[in-house]
């Protein structure tokens, strides 16, 4: 048919049973082809990077610099705002020492014309209250105190522990602590002590004492034996030696005592008028 029709003669005739082996064979042709393309494909090498140039480092170390430089601008930056802060605390500080140098100063103030103000009072007190005297004014204080602390409190009053100057003072005091502690008898503490040397009675005011009252023991009937000893309730004064420093009156007949200084009594203030 092929030689009537003047075909040339095809793979047709080496395979009459179909196709199914002829493609078999086309697969099996592409798939080596394509080992042969992969074959010749060229694999790119493993080999060393080049090193960098001077160029390249120069280039990096002017990278770090600049870096480095940008780190230090920013450290000024925070230093210059933190020296800013230190100079606004520090003028704060000194805004605060100078405003509490002035209240300790008003503080100071208000304490001296309080302390006028008590003084004054208790001077006003004394004169209205107590017993005035010429130019002095007594004013008994029923509070016990030692003899130290009553003088203190006499002083923060304006004034000063009792200090009788000649024996008119004594004898009118004697009347105003009779009449105020009647019918009782209560030691009160007067200016009077031997502190600094036993036997040198001085006021308050450092001046020494011109006169005494001390007490001195019942003395025997006429014509009765006198007694070798002391009485035991009523000796004679002073007696206490180094122990009993400092002088109270006694309320009823305004005789003097020695006592312990620690002891504390009823004391009489004196204030000048």
């Amino acid at each position: 048919m092929q030689e009537a029709l003047g075909l040339p003669a095809g793979r047709g005739d080496e395979n009459p049973a179909g196709t199914v082996e002829g493609k078999e064979d086309w697969e099996m042709e592409e798939d080596q082809g394509e080992e042969e393309e992969e074959e010749a494909t060229p694999t790119p090498s493993s080999g060393p990077s080049p090193s960098p140039t001077p160029e390249d480092i120069v280039t990096y170390i002017l990278g770090r610099l600049a870096g480095l430089d940008a780190g230090l601008h920013q450290l000024h930056v925070r230093l210059h705002a933190l020296d800013t802060r230190v100079v606004e605390l520090t003028q704060g500080l000194r805004q605060l020492r100078n405003a509490a140098g002035d209240t300790r100063d008003a503080v100071q103030a208000l304490q001296e014309a309080q302390g006028r103000a008590e003084r004054e009072h208790g001077r006003l007190e004394g004169c209205l209250k107590g017993l005035r005297l010429g130019h002095k004014c007594f004013l008994l204080s029923r509070d016990f105190e030692a003899q130290a602390a009553a003088q203190a409190r006499c002083t923060a009053r304006g004034g000063s522990l009792a200090q009788p100057a000649d024996r008119q003072q004594m004898e009118a005091l004697t009347r105003y602590l009779r009449a105020a502690l009647a019918p009782y008898n209560w030691p009160v503490w007067l200016g009077v002590h031997d502190r600094r040397a036993e036997g040198l009675y001085l006021f308050e005011n450092g001046q020494r004492v011109s006169f005494f009252a001390w007490h001195r023991s019942p003395r025997p009937e006429l014509g009765a034996q006198p007694s070798a000893s002391p009485h035991p309730l009523s000796p004679d004064q002073p007696n206490g030696g180094t122990l009993e420093n400092c002088v109270a009156q006694a309320s009823d007949d305004g005789s003097w005592w020695d006592h312990d200084c620690q002891r504390r009594l009823y004391y009489v203030c004196e204030f000048p008028f």
